[in-house]
């Protein structure tokens, strides 16, 4: 992971932000919720935070570099397993589905990342990646001022299609998406829509599966 610093030493700020912001974090849990297939063999979120994801989506364990966010996690009933996107504690096809909340922007190798997980997933298995959509009307705003974050100041925004593209190289296909937020963070409320597609919407999420015929290696 890029520099965890600002999340080990401010977990319980970057907590607190979910309940001061519920509008959108129930509209980004209703984005996810929307393309998380059913979980039977396993489920596993990399880069679990304080588990605000994984714990209403019913995810029982997690990867979290930062020990601060993994005690939080732990305390909502999630098994955290120290570790990184880019070499995960798991063996080959060990899971069905993976999940990425807000994540790839902050990895020291997105490539590794997206290999790492194809190689844990076992075969049809599905990954779910949630992100900030750079192209976005908001990513934009999000991009030009991320400086002054004090969690996004060393994030890489990425758009959808480079993500895809990276994901279609690593042995993805079969894409599926959806997106939200489409006003300043202070303007949503209950009703915010979750819509199909993408570029429109801040949040993103991207469903894909594993096929290992594609894959370039």
């Amino acid at each position: 992971m890029l520099k965890i610093d600002p999340y080990q030493n401010n977990a319980e700020q970057y907590d607190k932000w979910f309940e001061k912001n519920p509008d959108v974090y129930d509209a980004e849990l209703r984005a996810v919720r929307s393309l998380l297939p059913p979980i039977s063999r396993g489920c596993i979120e990399i880069g679990v935070g304080t588990g605000r994801f994984a714990a209403p989506l019913g995810i029982k364990i997690g990867i979290e570099p930062s020990e601060s966010m993994r005690k939080i996690s732990q305390k909502r009933g999630i098994k955290v397993l120290g570790g990184v996107a880019e070499k995960l504690p798991l063996k080959d096809s060990a899971v069905e589905v993976v999940l990425m909340v807000t994540v790839i922007c902050f990895v020291s190798d997105i490539d590794k990342t997206f290999k790492e997980s194809f190689r844990v997933l076992s075969e049809g298995g599905n990954i779910v990646v949630a992100m900030i959509d750079r192209n976005s009307p908001m990513g934009q705003i999000y991009l030009t001022r991320k400086h002054n974050s004090l969690f996004y100041k060393q994030a890489i925004f990425y758009s959808v299609d480079e993500v895809i593209k990276i994901m279609r190289q690593t042995g993805f296909d079969d894409f599926e998406f959806r997106q939200t937020v489409f006003h300043n963070i202070s303007e949503i409320n209950e009703n915010e829509i979750i819509r199909t597609g993408y570029g429109e919407g801040l949040f993103a999420v991207i469903r894909g599966k594993k096929n290992d015929s594609e894959a370039n290696g």
